[in-house]
Formats: structure tokens, C-alpha cells, sequence
């Protein structure tokens, strides 16, 4: 069994691909139009050029995206946060720059128990993450 995140962006989900690949070095695994799916009428707000279904790799991890119900009014993403475990400081510190650009800074990067920089973003398209840098090795 495997938890998967579905993520909907209502109109912005290629907005939202190419920001995670420049912010994040995301790689599209699969993306589907509206309008090459059996039903181009599936989604009544939807035009062709919208995204009906698209996996995202980040990492070790596939994101599902699409544009849902195409209503032009994303809501904010609540109740969750993406959480990115990074290699030290310097790519948490690159990490939370490419994220924060158009976003909110909710968290600034800072050192705690568990993560010796540790921060908490909401990207321009509302989605929170939560950067966290690997403890450095014992000697």
C-alpha cells in the first residue's frame, strides 16, 4: 500500500509544474490534457489545453496533480504540509528562496532540536512545505 498526494491547482497546474521544476528540479512523469482524454467534456470548466491528470517526480516521490474542476479559484491548501528533507543548511537555505519566491515565508529558517535549519513556506499557489535539513553525521 502507498499514500499518494493528489494535489488540484483549479486552472494553475502547469503554472504550478514548471514553478516545482525550476524551484524544486521536479520531473514530469505523465501529464494528460482535458483535451486528450475519452471525454474532452468531462470537466465543465475545463478547455482542452487544461490539465486533466499529471505525475510529478520530486525526489524519490510522485506528486498527482491537475487543474480539477478548472473553476479559476484555487483554495488555499489546508490541514497538511508537504514536508522536504533536504541535504544540509546551504539547500534548505536554496530550497526555502526557490519556494518562498511569490509565496509566504511562514516560517524563517532556523536551528532546532531535530534540524540544524528548519522552515516553513507556503508557495504562490498556497501549498505549505516544510523544510528540514538532515541532521549532520556523527564522527
Amino acid at each position: 500500500m502507498r499514500v499518494q498526494p493528489y494535489l488540484f491547482f483549479e486552472g494553475r497546474c502547469e503554472e504550478a509544474i514548471a514553478f516545482y521544476r525550476e524551484a524544486l528540479g521536479a520531473q514530469v512523469v505523465a501529464l494528460m490534457r482535458y483535451g486528450e482524454g475519452p471525454q474532452p467534456s468531462m470537466c465543465a470548466g475545463a478547455q482542452a489545453h487544461h490539465v486533466m491528470h499529471a505525475s510529478v517526480r520530486i525526489g524519490d516521490v510522485e506528486l498527482l496533480m491537475s487543474d480539477g474542476q478548472c473553476s479559476g479559484q484555487p483554495a488555499v491548501f489546508q490541514g497538511f504540509s508537504l514536508t522536504l528533507n533536504v541535504a544540509g543548511t546551504s539547500q534548505a537555505e536554496r530550497t526555502v528562496a526557490a519556494l518562498s519566491d511569490g509565496g509566504t515565508l511562514t516560517v524563517p529558517l532556523m536551528a532546532t532540536f531535530f534540524s540544524p535549519a528548519f522552515g516553513v513556506v507556503q508557495d504562490r499557489f498556497g501549498l505549505p512545505w516544510m523544510v528540514v535539513a538532515e541532521q549532520p553525521a556523527a564522527a
